[in-house]
This record gives C-alpha cells, sequence and structure tokens, in this order.
C-alpha cells in the first residue's frame, strides 16, 4: 500500500494534469460553452496570480518552510497601489509606483526570510504573524474606504494585452519560464533542494542554507508583487479584502501539484498544473448550474484535495524507499533531478 501511495506522489504532476484535461472534458460535456476561446482565456486570467506567486512558494517548500502571509502581502500591496497612483491620493508616476511595489514585496518577502533563518522562529509561526500584521497595515492605509479611480497607466497592466493575450498571462507565462530554468539549469535549483531534503548534509557541503532560505522567501515577496502589479488592476476597485484566503490556494497549488510539504522534492510544472486546475473549479462549478453552493464546493474541493494529497505524502514518506528519509553515505546532499 505504501509502495503504491509514493508511486502516486511521485507522479502527482501527471496525475494533476490528468485531472485537469478531465475536468475541462466532462464539464463540456455538459455545457460545450465551458471550451469557448473567451472562457478559456478568463480560466487563465484568473489563474495567472496562483501561478505567479505559486512559482516561489515551490521553492520555499522545497527547502522545508511556508509562507502563509502571501495573501495580506497581495491585499497590502494593492492598497498601497492604490493610494500611490490615484490622482487623489500621492498620485505617483507609474515607474515610481511599479518601483516601489516591487521593492515593498521583496523587503516583506526578506524579513519573513530573516525571521525564519536569524531569529529560528518556525515559519508557520512568522508568516502567521506577518499575515495578521500586514492585514491590519492595509486596514489602516485605506481606512475602510475604496479606490476606484486607479489612472489608465497603472490599469493597463491589469486589463491590457499583447496580440490578443493578456499581459497578466503572457508575465506568468514568463515567470514560469524563468523558474524552471532556474530548477533544472543551475546550481540554485540543486541548493534549494539540497536544503529541503536533507539540511545537514547541505551545510557540510557548504551550501548555505540561510542564503537558499533568504532567497526564497524574497522570492515570495517579489512575485506576488509582481502578481499584483499585474492582477489588481483588472479589478474596478481596491478594498482591503483583496487577498483573502489567496495564500491558501497557493500553497494547495504547491503540495497538490507534487511538492512534499516536508521539502526536498518537487516542481514548477506541477504547481502550474495545479494552480490551473484550482482556479478552473469555480467557473466549472458555475456552468455546472451549482448555484449559490459553488463557493462552498470550491472551497472543500480544495480543502479536499490538500488533506488527500498531505495524508498520501504522509504515508509514502514513512517507507524506507522514500528519498527525503535517506542518509547518503558520502555526506553529500541527495536530491532528485529537477523536475
Amino acid at each position: 500500500m505504501h509502495a503504491v501511495l509514493f508511486k502516486l506522489v511521485r507522479h502527482r504532476r501527471l496525475a494533476v494534469g490528468l485531472v485537469l484535461l478531465a475536468l475541462i472534458a466532462a464539464v463540456c460535456a455538459r455545457n460545450p460553452s465551458f471550451a469557448s476561446i473567451q472562457n478559456l482565456r478568463d480560466l487563465l486570467v484568473q489563474s495567472a496570480p496562483a501561478v505567479i506567486v505559486g512559482c516561489a512558494m515551490t521553492f520555499v517548500i522545497l527547502t522545508g518552510e511556508i509562507d502563509i502571509s502571501a495573501g495580506s502581502l497581495l491585499g497590502l500591496l494593492a492598497a498601497m497601489m492604490g493610494v500611490l497612483a490615484s490622482p487623489t491620493h500621492a498620485g505617483l508616476a507609474a515607474p515610481a509606483v511599479v518601483a516601489l511595489t516591487l521593492l515593498t514585496g521583496t523587503a516583506v518577502g526578506l524579513v519573513n526570510g530573516l525571521l525564519v533563518t536569524v531569529g529560528r522562529v518556525p515559519s508557520i509561526v512568522a508568516t502567521l504573524g506577518m499575515l495578521t500584521i500586514l492585514r491590519s497595515i492595509t486596514e489602516l492605509v485605506l481606512g475602510g474606504q475604496w479606490i476606484t479611480d486607479l489612472p489608465p497607466s497603472i490599469r493597463v497592466l491589469g486589463t491590457g494585452s499583447v496580440g490578443g493575450v493578456p499581459i497578466c498571462v503572457l508575465v506568468a507565462i514568463a515567470v514560469v519560464g524563468v523558474m524552471l530554468f532556474v530548477a533544472q539549469c543551475t546550481p540554485l535549483g540543486i541548493r534549494v533542494r539540497a536544503v529541503g531534503g536533507n539540511p545537514d548534509a547541505a551545510t557540510i557541503s557548504r551550501i548555505s542554507v540561510t542564503r537558499i532560505k533568504l532567497f526564497a522567501f524574497a522570492l515570495v515577496g517579489l512575485l506576488t508583487a509582481l502578481a499584483a502589479l499585474v492582477c489588481v488592476p483588472q479589478q474596478s476597485v481596491i478594498e482591503s479584502g483583496i487577498g483573502t484566503g489567496f495564500e491558501l490556494v497557493v500553497v494547495t497549488a504547491v503540495v497538490v501539484g507534487g511538492t512534499s510539504i516536508r521539502g526536498g522534492t518537487g516542481g514548477i510544472l506541477g504547481t502550474v498544473f495545479a494552480a490551473v486546475l484550482l482556479g478552473s473549479i469555480r467557473t466549472a462549478l458555475v456552468f455546472l448550474k451549482v448555484g449559490e453552493a459553488a463557493t462552498f464546493w470550491e472551497r472543500a474541493i480544495q480543502g479536499t484535495f490538500m488533506l488527500t494529497v498531505i495524508l498520501a505524502d504522509h504515508l509514502a514518506g514513512m517507507t524506507s524507499d522514500h528519498p527525503v528519509a535517506e542518509t547518503p553515505t558520502d555526506s553529500t546532499p541527495r536530491v532528485e533531478a529537477p523536475t
């Protein structure tokens, strides 16, 4: 039984891709308009934020850590963008807004990383505290008001397109390509897996665990800021509820996509497939005419996916042939080939 579970965990990326195709086929059988170009375009647009941030979260979880503050950071960055860009507030030029947003996101990610690496605070505790702080700051910044007058120079980042392809989708594709290259073709990708797979062996091999984890957390901050820039302007208003629950979607996508919650194994493509799958659930339920219960079923299905995968991952890890459970005899980090 454990051997079967281990094989399922190892091939989760393929399984998620097949489930996504099966979902599309099943819904199309009931409602063919689900496969329309416009609807598929909309699915990619609404999946783009989770894809972008999920690539960075994959690196964090590969190191054996977790960041549950991404949703609150997205909300804070949205509020900051609105205040900085709105003509009735700061009214800064678009380049300044973009730069400040990216810098703020990266800075928050670095703080999370420092709390975990230097402060020795468990990542779940550190980012839970950060989640609360960021949400409070967001409410303070907006003061209960909505921002509706984003200038066209910022709005175009979310609503514009190039060759008919939305900018947010193009950015997501670019991020996936870069992250795949880093994971598969650079020593950094191997080191990230080494840190999560066997941190003691990584240290012996002169891999800086602290620097790798700082990089991963900073990357989450940077890509969350990038997601905010190209996705938040799609909305007609900016309010304090933006980003609520987003971190759960991202973490679920990473875990369901094949990255072990204990670190060391996983890959970017699985996260991408899972993010698109999770992003398709609500639309699929709408096309199936579930009605007002769509939101409930969406959350229930996402939670079921995550619990099932974590349970399978845990049981598979109990087998003696799990790669993360092995300790290399030559004192060098033992990691799987990047996927």
